[in-house]
């Protein structure tokens, strides 16, 4: 695959998962200091690990939660509560992925993803954006 097909093949992902909305919100923002970091994103997160056939998007998405949260990546974690819904991860997951991190992470870092996650559901619940 070369990497137009891979950028395309990425951005197919990013918008299945992420939405549309946040994609174009992050194309809208594209300037000449952040498009090669954004395209890159799209090439490679996108376009060759999350299309990948060894993991379900299912997984990939409890994965990426579990080491944002381990990393303190909180505005991504938030970005990828909302879009795991995309991907058929329930709450009862994503709650037993917190539970799971707070041994292994921290409870400190696990009570944040927690009271990120309550912010994001109930946002989630009006229909309304973080």
């Amino acid at each position: 695959m070369d990497e137009r097909d891979r950028y395309d093949q990425g951005q197919e992902v990013r918008r299945a998962v992420l939405g549309d909305a946040h994609v174009d919100r992050s194309l809208g923002r594209l300037t000449p200091f952040n498009q090669e970091f954004q395209e890159l994103i799209t090439r490679h997160a996108w376009g060759e690990i999350w299309t990948r056939p060894g993991l379900s998007r299912h997984s990939r998405s409890l994965i990426t939660m579990a080491m944002l949260l381990a990393l303190n990546r909180m505005d991504e974690l938030r970005l990828h509560l909302r879009a795991s819904a995309n991907n058929g991860v329930t709450r009862d997951e994503i709650k037993e992925v917190l539970l799971q991190a707070a041994v292994y992470c921290g409870v400190p870092a696990a009570n944040q993803a927690f009271h990120l996650a309550e912010e994001v559901f109930e946002a989630m619940d009006r229909n309304t954006q973080l």
